[in-house]
């Protein structure tokens, strides 16, 4: 059966012999300090890398979900404030929790079928550490595409931009230079059950959180950054996540052949609906569109049809 509800996505069928050969091969009683462990993160970390294009400089963290991101990031990157542009519920969630933690946090909504004009945002400033924007809602599948991502990029002085990519890592192509910090959970366009996340930080994130020097939370981008240098956490992490999610990099094809995949599914489905049925997109978009996610809402019967 296939819904389109905002949860987590159906698993690869090939998920199942993976937990078989992980038993087998010991890794649900492997020591995560050990050789072995560090030399799955070590592959892991250059899979990703190499069937995502992301780049050779950027950092990878794992950690247990992409809402323990908002808090990491939080503490770890955030010392006055956060700026926040949100068109949707996870969003919203995200600006709603590092407000908690920065109470001059400043939150921006606009509406599903609405693009901001990045001329008009309250920026630069000074005292803003960390733009935050969600690059595909998973509450309801809207998107924001390269060009205003790098719209914005270009006009953010000195603070940093983070994107929550939960619903569009792994699934389609990205720039990951135009931004600082992405991150996302697997249990989405990865196929893998959750309880893992990744972060991907650029040198500029890295040399910003070492300048912050933040070290009073056990989830610390400066102590995790420190561990990873050995491929290593700070934490006792996910080894069964780990290891399934560097065999699924290994057996899939690289990202340019996935986004492929993924757009023309999505223009057969649109086709689909518009031709066949009396639904419609929620919100207009150009075609043709790429996002892993789609939503509809009724569409009164055509006089004409």
């Amino acid at each position: 059966m296939y819904t389109f509800n905002p949860g987590p996505s159906q698993v690869y069928p090939q998920v199942r012999q993976y937990l078989q050969d992980a038993f087998d091969e010991g890794w649900l009683s492997a020591p995560h300090r050990g050789e072995r462990f560090t030399g799955l993160m070590r592959q892991t970390v250059a899979e990703l890398k190499n069937k995502l294009n992301v780049p050779q400089d950027y950092t990878v963290f794992f950690m247990n979900s992409a809402t323990e991101c908002w808090e990491v990031l939080t503490q770890s990157l955030t010392p006055r404030k956060s700026f926040h542009l949100y068109s949707g519920a996870f969003g919203e969630k995200w600006y709603d929790y590092a407000k908690a933690l920065r109470p001059a946090t400043i939150g921006i909504p606009f509406g599903p079928d609405e693009l901001p004009d990045v001329t008009t945002l309250p920026l630069p400033d000074q005292e803003i550490d960390l733009v935050c924007i969600t690059q595909n809602e998973t509450s309801n599948a809207t998107q924001l595409r390269d060009g205003f991502i790098l719209n914005l990029y270009n006009r953010l002085g000195n603070s940093l931009l983070a994107v929550d990519a939960t619903s569009s890592l792994g699934g389609i192509q990205m720039k990951y230079i135009k931004a600082d910090i992405w991150y996302a959970s697997v249990q989405k366009c990865f196929g893998l059950p959750a309880g893992l996340s990744l972060m991907l930080l650029s040198p500029r994130a890295v040399d910003r959180f070492r300048q912050i020097n933040e070290r009073s939370h056990y989830n610390s981008l400066t102590a995790q950054y420190e561990k990873m240098l050995n491929y290593q956490t700070t934490h006792t992490p996910n080894v069964l996540g780990i290891y399934l999610l560097s065999r699924v990099l290994q057996d899939r094809e690289p990202i340019k052949t996935v986004h492929q995949h993924l757009q023309e599914r999505a223009t057969k489905l649109y086709d689909y609906f518009e031709q066949a049925t009396q639904l419609s997109p929620l919100s207009p978009t150009p075609r043709p569109a790429p996002p892993p996610l789609w939503a509809c809402k009724a569409r009164p019967p055509s006089s004409t049809t």
